[in-house]
């Protein structure tokens, strides 16, 4: 089977090295490194990692383009390369390599989403401030009421996809970016009434490099959350005929 991981990065130089060493030893996979253009040059120690793992794929864009456009672009390079299993993994060190088997084997298992998730029982969260861990919780929920979501990790960017799973949802057609990517590709998944599982795993804050949350991503989150609470009523119009 044919495993992928993408990993969207803009200025991830002081993690990268480190996270794909231990990707490589929690289990078999394909690394696609999506670089915006990255100023400290993430590209070129990606580069110098090609020489030693034969199994790290670049793909380098101009300009900062975003984490939404960087997994359509992933996406893509990956499933034309035959993946069967496609990943997300923020390039920080906050997703644990370690967790990688876990969320292979709810796939193994008949998941077509598996999601690392910190909201379930034994998910955890290393790092953030009080303030932080409200706003989360509290955009979450409301994400989930508004949506009817069953997962309580909307956010989540630790995931695990089947080819199946993105071929049955027009991801390509997104235009969102950030965590409300996350968001509109979930909404999408239950929708269309794929099977997710949340495996729980720890969440680590950044001890390197600058957090790329702004206020542009929060107020995406918003404005995507009530588009598509107005796309979805058609939908439930359909699903009552």
């Amino acid at each position: 089977m044919s495993n992928w991981l993408i990993i969207p990065t803009y200025n991830e130089a002081l993690n990268i090295k480190e996270l794909i060493t231990r990707i490589n030893q929690n289990g078999e996979w394909q690394i696609l490194v999506v670089d915006d253009d990255s100023p400290d040059d993430t590209s070129g120690v990606v580069r110098n990692l090609q020489k030693k793992y034969s199994n790290i794929f670049l793909l380098t864009r101009v300009g900062k383009l975003g984490l939404g456009s960087a997994y359509r672009a992933g996406f893509k390079y990956a499933l034309e390369r035959g993946a069967e299993i496609v990943g997300e993994m923020d390039a920080d060190l906050s997703h644990l390599p370690e967790d990688l088997p876990k969320l292979h084997q709810a796939i193994k298992n008949g998941a077509d989403l598996a999601i690392g998730s910190r909201r379930v029982d034994g998910g955890q969260i290393i790092g953030w401030s009080s303030w932080r861990h409200f706003t989360s919780f509290s955009a979450m929920l409301l994400a989930r009421m508004v949506l009817g979501l069953k997962a309580k990790d909307v956010t989540a960017g630790f995931r695990l996809y089947t080819k199946k799973a993105l071929n049955s949802i027009p991801w390509a057609n997104i235009k969102s970016d950030g965590y409300a990517f996350q968001e509109e590709i979930l909404f999408l998944c239950e929708r269309a009434e794929l099977k997710v599982v949340e495996v729980p795993v720890v969440f680590v804050d950044r001890k390197q490099g600058k957090s790329k949350l702004g206020i542009k991503s929060i107020i995406e989150f918003f404005a995507t959350l009530v588009r598509l609470r107005i796309a979805s009523f058609p939908h439930k119009r359909e699903s009552r005929n």
